[in-house]
């Protein structure tokens, strides 16, 4: 299942890919929803990645994360697995003037098992919904980490 939605700010694009690309804050922002946060690799940004362990629908979950596109100032590229979904995450940063920029999250979440295979076809249902919380969740991420960059 795939998501995506974009965001304008009034706000350069290198600080926009800054702003967006600040893991320590990620990091903090995880940890106070709850989840757990363990850095596998400490070097640079460019070969990060993390495992987590968060409770979803009554169940301790846990994924590893990795960091695997680091194309400053233009994209941040996160792949994700868990023991019943593969996830993708795109970050795209675009330069529309020279105080402009949009940011463009796509989230795609694959099953690696049939139990997983219908969770998402029941969320299928719901698709719509869903996209509104992304959007809203998105745009709620990019609003705080620019209050943080201006």
């Amino acid at each position: 299942m795939k998501f995506s939605t974009r965001t304008d700010k009034n706000i350069p694009a290198e600080k926009m890919f800054d702003a967006v690309g600040d893991f320590d804050r990620m990091e903090r922002v995880l940890i106070r929803r709850g989840v757990s946060v363990r850095r596998v690799d400490n070097s640079t940004d460019a070969t990060r990645s993390w495992d987590l362990g968060f409770d979803w629908r009554g169940q301790k979950r846990e994924m590893k994360l990795a960091l695997v596109q680091f194309d400053r100032p233009e994209k941040l590229g996160l792949k994700g697995r868990s023991r019943s979904f593969d996830l993708q995450i795109g970050i795209s940063v675009v330069a529309l003037s020279r105080k402009k920029s949009r940011v463009v999250f796509e989230f795609e979440v694959r099953p690696r098992n049939m139990r997983a295979r219908l969770a998402i076809q029941t969320a299928k249902l719901g698709k719509s919904k869903l996209d509104r919380k992304f959007a809203q969740s998105v745009a709620d991420f990019v609003n705080d980490a620019v209050d943080v960059y201006v």
